[in-house]
């Protein structure tokens, strides 16, 4: 079985195209690599031939051979060009078995039988936040990849539902594959941690968030409801951490913190390289995630493993991935938000029995048995 993986999305660059999307990307191909690696050394099994089309120039995955792409398909128009024209016919060439498109689109007119993952609906859901252009492109081409597939693979609950709802997806058409976590997110002794604020000169205690800066995420609620919450404690030494690098009309967060005479208790310290996240999750008093919508909601996860406190709204698909290991509240509830952060503050036994019941629910999501799982619809699929 020949198997080609389309990861143009795949990104090692210092930006918000490194993250969500990039990182389900990576780390599938990474334990989809280590199984065909085990599958080719044991007696009496046919392994898989994975091949991947990439154009990160750094990234590797043994197992799987990588095929990088001298075009710049960087550019979404480029890359769309070729996802739709060239790659058809580098299928027909490689005589491809299956083709599996990481992130929401196939190519349509691919010679071979599809699967397609689709991360989440934001763009049916909430439309608002989102640049009507690339609103436009991923509904005509999500909708029409999902139609086209043999099979599609939901990272949640809550897509599988979404895609039944909106567009009347088979439900055997679909199927659940969780995100995992990668097995660098663990807690931090007190000591490291100390040791990494001081490092990076952060307060002794703050409120983290991780995410691109848009307005899906909610972040503007989040910093009045942080404003809120200190007008009414008598804690004023926590700053609130809102990482992650630049995404579309993030300019009204800035706006809000300077409004709010927050300025001095606000550090915006732009994107975090991957592997800096599990210092900045343990360190933190804890993780703060108030988006709108998610497809999954991986930081909620990778928080919880490194023993973080998690905080996090009841967006369809964060409550799936949380289970009863967050402190939680409704999407548009500043009152609640507000609420939420005085108790996991100020109340440290909140805060231990978070942290503890997180690292258990972290634990259920490894991407070894997304991988497996993965690998068996493509033999399902594609024989």
């Amino acid at each position: 079985m020949r198997v080609a993986i389309d990861a143009h999305l795949l990104s090692d660059q210092q930006g918000y195209r490194g993250a969500g999307v990039s990182n389900y990307s990576a780390e599938l191909l990474r334990a989809l690599g280590a199984l065909v690696g085990e599958e080719q050394a044991a007696p009496g099994v046919e392994a898989p031939e994975l091949t991947a089309y990439i154009h990160a120039a750094r990234f590797m995955a043994p197992g799987i051979q990588l095929v990088r792409s001298r075009l710049p398909l960087e550019n979404p128009l480029a890359r769309i060009a070729w996802e739709q024209s060239l790659f058809p016919l580098e299928l027909r060439r490689r005589r491809a078995t299956l083709v599996h498109g990481l992130v929401n689109v196939l190519p349509l007119t691919a010679p071979c039988p599809g699967v397609v993952t689709v991360h989440d609906l934001a763009f049916v859901r909430t439309p608002a936040t989102m640049r009507p252009l690339k609103r436009f492109y991923l509904t005509a081409l999500c909708r029409a990849s999902v139609q086209r597939a043999a099979h599609v693979i939901a990272v949640s609950n809550q897509t599988a539902a979404d895609l039944q709802h909106f567009w009347g997806t088979p439900p055997d058409r679909i199927s659940v594959v969780h995100n995992g976590v990668a097995s660098r997110f663990t807690p931090r002794c007190a000591e490291e941690q100390a040791a990494f604020r001081q490092r990076c000169g952060l307060p002794a205690r703050y409120l983290f968030y991780l995410g691109t800066l848009e307005p899906r995420k909610n972040l503007e609620q989040l910093v009045r409801a942080f404003a809120r919450w200190r007008t009414a404690t008598a804690t004023h030494d926590v700053k609130l951490v809102l990482a992650g690098a630049k995404g579309w009309h993030y300019a009204a967060i800035f706006r809000t913190v300077e409004a709010l005479g927050l300025a001095e208790q606000v550090i915006f310290p732009g994107f975090i390289p991957e592997d800096a996240l599990p210092d900045w999750y343990a360190a933190a008093t804890a993780f703060v995630y108030p988006s709108l919508l998610e497809g999954f909601g991986l930081p909620v996860l990778e928080a919880m493993a490194c023993g973080a406190p998690v905080v996090c709204s009841r967006a369809p698909g964060l409550s799936e991935v949380a289970g009863d290991a967050a402190l939680t509240f409704p999407p548009r509830d500043e009152a609640a938000l507000t609420a939420a952060l005085e108790m996991v503050v100020n109340q440290p036994v909140v805060r231990q029995e978070l942290a503890a019941r997180g690292r258990v629910q972290a634990a259920r999501f490894t991407w070894r048995r997304s991988a497996e799982a993965t690998l068996a619809i493509y033999r399902r699929v594609g024989g």
